[in-house]
């Protein structure tokens, strides 16, 4: 198998005299299904097309990287890569991180901030006739008017600053594919769903609108956080239907034209997932080690898309609500081509998706389905529509450990407990079966889950079960290891400074996780992403849906004052007396 091209030295390998798309992209190019470049430029070459990827270009010398492989036939494609460039770029406390999990050895540095406008804008600048098409979660979350946490201001589409021609939402693979045809056959490309693109004011017609929804402007959000708020609700409502309406955003003397979203099937996803990745970093990195590969080296996914509707994650926004599965057959078969891998020695590290245990879910209706209009069929409690998905996962998680060559199969993906407890226990026998095969087989010593609080009125605003669901789950763990002679580890998940959260809620939740035994681990501070429920609260003050004000952790100090909650033993740790000497580890006062 051989590696996209990403040379001048490696196009005339390949005898090429022409290109027909090039991509650009902020990672480091990996050829595994888990990087959004690979997949795109796997599934055009698929089609027929000739592709290069450009990955981490320079955009701070003579622009020689833009420059290097010349014009493509049909267009650009341009991508931050797998994360938003500024989540990347820096932490909560919009500190700049020192390092950069998608870059060889972990360097810092090899990416602009805005990373998808920076590469637009000087494409645009050498080739203005040339189209540019956006893809990947930064310009997929950036695609309507959004809240910039780290300038802290309100932006308009990334279309606007970016320049660029077109925009590809999602999971782009569909989408891509249609472009490329229409731009190859001179088609009119401006129907194809799950595409954002501008167009002037004055193409907004009657006609236009119909069975359409139509966006307060981003000016009049400027004016008004409140019409931002209503725009949001409009955006996420939509996102979760199975068959959306087209939006209109206007801007300026310009609207954002967003088209509903591409029905994906069980056959789309495993064609994806069957196109001959070589799974390894290319070969201009020399064997340095990238954390992102390392990390995901050797996992499979097995689904996209996500139901639970958590107010602070954009899942939903980017992959989709409704769940899409891969069949057994295709898994399998990713299995086999991981055990042939050299240095292969038997541990797959996930098997699972955006939440594992959401495999072959979908609603027993689904015209029930197509009417409905909640953001998450897990919150406030789990529809009664949702099909029982247990048998399903557990016959391929046992066909999966009786693969030749697999020793061990871990779940890394966090699982959803509300989908087999309750606050009384467990939701049947099959629930039951489920939790303790993930014990026996598919823990390597540590459950990790994402309870996320433990008071009730913040769960409520993130879209989570009450905590007591967690307490249930505790038990049930604590009593099979009991049972089973083990000693694995419950590891709950918890989040800072999230909208409603207070210092006093951060101490409780300090107090309530310390009496259960816990000591805090994997813990986060909430982070204002494009897209999200919370970040709408965080930025307007209030509950879109209920026009309710909400308290918000704002300045730097309240927000370090709720995170320190988390670390309170440690503290402690620091000022209490030590067996040996009987002396404080506190410096003496003078």
């Amino acid at each position: 198998m051989s590696f996209i091209p990403t040379s001048v030295k490696e196009i005339k390998a390949l005898g090429w005299d022409y290109i027909d798309i090039i991509l650009f992209s902020g990672d480091a190019y990996i050829d595994h299904p888990s990087f959004g470049p690979a997949v795109i430029a796997r599934t055009l070459e698929a089609a027929g097309y000739r592709v290069a990827i450009v990955p981490q270009p320079n955009w701070q010398d003579d622009l020689r990287d833009f420059k290097k492989l010349g014009k493509p036939r049909l267009f650009f494609g341009v991508s931050a890569g797998n994360m938003d460039s500024m989540v990347n770029h820096y932490t909560a406390n919009r500190r700049l991180r020192s390092n950069d999990a998608y870059t060889p050895e972990g360097k810092a540095g090899f990416r602009p901030d805005y990373a998808c406008t920076v590469y637009a804008n000087i494409l645009k600048q050498i080739y203005p006739d040339i189209p540019v098409v956006l893809g990947g979660i930064e310009a997929s979350l950036r695609r309507f008017c959004h809240y910039d946490y780290w300038a802290d201001v309100l932006k308009p589409s990334i279309l606007v600053d970016s320049k660029a021609d077109v925009l590809v939402y999602g999971m782009g693979e569909k989408t891509i594919l249609a472009l490329a045809e229409a731009f190859a056959h001179h088609r009119d490309w401006k129907d194809i769903p799950q595409i954002a693109f501008l167009q002037a004011r004055s193409e907004l017609t009657d006609a236009r609108l119909e069975h359409a929804i139509l966006l307060h402007s981003y000016e009049e959000c400027l004016r008004d956080k409140r019409k931002y708020g209503e725009n949001f609700k409009h955006i996420e409502i939509e996102s979760n239907k199975t068959e959306a309406r087209r939006i209109f955003e206007p801007t300026g003397n310009q609207v954002v034209c967003v088209n509903p979203n591409v029905q994906w099937s069980t056959r789309d996803l495993d064609i994806s997932y069957d196109l001959p990745y070589t799974r390894l970093p290319h070969p201009r990195y020399k064997n340095k080690a990238i954390p992102a590969f390392d990390m995901i080296k050797y996992s499979i996914n097995i689904h996209r898309g996500c139901f639970g509707g958590c107010s602070f994650c954009t899942i939903s926004a980017h992959q989709g609500k409704f769940i899409i599965s891969r069949s057994q057959k295709s898994i399998l078969k990713e299995i086999q081509t991981i055990t042939g891998m050299e240095d292969f020695k038997g541990h797959i590290t996930d098997l699972g998706g955006p939440s594992a245990n959401m495999y072959q879910m979908h609603g027993k209706n689904q015209e029930q389905c197509r009417e409905c209009l909640r953001p998450s069929c897990l919150f406030p409690k789990p529809c009664t529509n949702l099909n029982d998905n247990i048998p399903e996962m557990l016959s391929l998680y046992e066909k999966a450990r009786k693969c030749k060559g697999i020793k061990k199969i871990t779940i890394g993906s966090g699982i959803r407990y509300d989908q087999f407890l309750d606050e009384h226990g467990f939701l049947g026998a099959s629930a039951k079966k489920y939790f303790e095969t993930i014990l026996r087989y598919h823990v390597s010593g540590r459950l990790k889950v994402a309870p996320e609080h433990t008071e009730d009125e913040i769960l409520r605003i993130m879209r989570k079960p009450s905590y007591r669901l967690f307490e249930q789950l505790k038990l049930a763990f604590d009593r099979f290891n009991r049972q089973e002679d083990l000693r694995e580890q419950l590891i709950p998940y918890f989040i800072s400074c999230h909208p409603v959260c207070t210092e006093q809620d951060m101490r409780r939740l300090e107090q309530k996780t310390k009496d259960q035994g816990f000591r805090l681990e994997q813990v986060q501070e909430f982070t204002p992403t494009p897209m999200t429920l919370s970040t709408c609260m965080f930025y307007t003050g209030e509950n879109p849906y209920t026009r309710q004000k909400v308290y918000i952790a704002r300045d730097k100090e309240s927000r370090a004052k709720q995170h320190l909650q988390f670390f309170t033993y440690k503290q402690a740790e620091k000022t209490r007396v030590t067996p040996k000497t009987g002396y404080s580890k506190r410096k003496p006062s003078r």
